[in-house]
């Protein structure tokens, strides 16, 4: 079993859990009654690159990364440093996250907010809307036969933005095939943890004009924003390295000044 399935064993369990507690009805029922979801692609789009900062406790390659007793004040920094999105890790195991978290950020920043998980399932799109999400994230890798493509319609149903996930060649054609606008390229490889920048670099020439470049994973410091940058990145997603900086506000505003720099 890889590293990828024990996370989608644990994130099948949880959901389960939460589909007896909460129903599909009453989820529908919060959407109709929230405000309407926050559109990133102006943003996204602008000139130079823009920084998704992530609300992250801990992850399975490096255990505990940060307490994160108030992931709102979190939040709150990153937005004044000038991240364009905040990402709020949902999963409970092996991310110590939770909806409570997403629902706490929403209220905190005037930003489009990302609900950042392992869906599966339609549900769970209806649950990150009903929190106040305005993105949610869908992984190639975990999304087989028709089920992207019936995720990203409904995404687009609730007026979620979807960032589109890959890691390989194959992954990026199946995001091409079914139209995704906003294609993120991990450079961490999910089943074995490992992590290769390079990744990036190979298939960012390949996403279709028009469509935002979003790097994610591998970020260690500014020169690494920048790099991704060159590469071709839109925007580029930072936990770990903000979540473990002693000034968070600062450390945006850092992240982007040393890639606009590359401009």
């Amino acid at each position: 079993m890889s590293v990828l399935d024990g996370i989608l064993d644990g994130v099948r369990e949880d959901l389960e859990q939460r589909q007896n507690d909460v129903s599909l009805a009453e989820l529908k029922a919060r959407v109709a009654a929230a405000a309407p979801p926050l559109d990133p692609l102006p943003a996204f789009r602008a000139p130079g690159v823009s920084i998704i900062a992530e609300v992250k406790r801990k992850s399975p390659s490096k255990g505990r990364l940060a307490e994160i007793p108030d992931p709102a004040r979190l939040a709150g920094e990153y937005a004044t440093g000038g991240a364009a999105a905040i990402s709020v890790l949902t999963e409970q195991r092996r991310f110590g996250g939770s909806l409570a978290d997403l629902e706490a950020v929403r209220k905190s920043v005037d930003v489009p907010v990302l609900r950042k998980d392992f869906m599966v399932t339609q549900y769970q799109l209806w649950e990150a809307r009903a929190h106040g999400a305005d993105l949610a994230l869908l992984m190639v890798v975990s999304l087989g036969g028709d089920l992207l493509a019936d995720l990203l319609g409904l995404s687009r149903e609730l007026g979620l933005t979807a960032l589109v996930e890959v890691h390989t060649a194959g992954e990026l054609e199946r995001a091409i095939e079914v139209g995704a606008d906003v294609i993120g390229i991990n450079a961490r490889d999910l089943t074995t943890l490992t992590v290769d920048r390079s990744v990036f670099a190979e298939l960012a020439p390949h996403i279709p004009e028009g469509a935002v470049r979003v790097a994610e994973s591998g970020v260690a410091g500014p020169e690494d924003v920048a790099e991704y940058r060159r590469w071709g990145a839109d925007v580029v997603l930072v936990g770990e390295a903000l979540v473990r900086a002693g000034d968070p506000r600062s450390s945006v505003g850092d992240f982007i000044a040393a890639a606009n720099a590359q401009v």
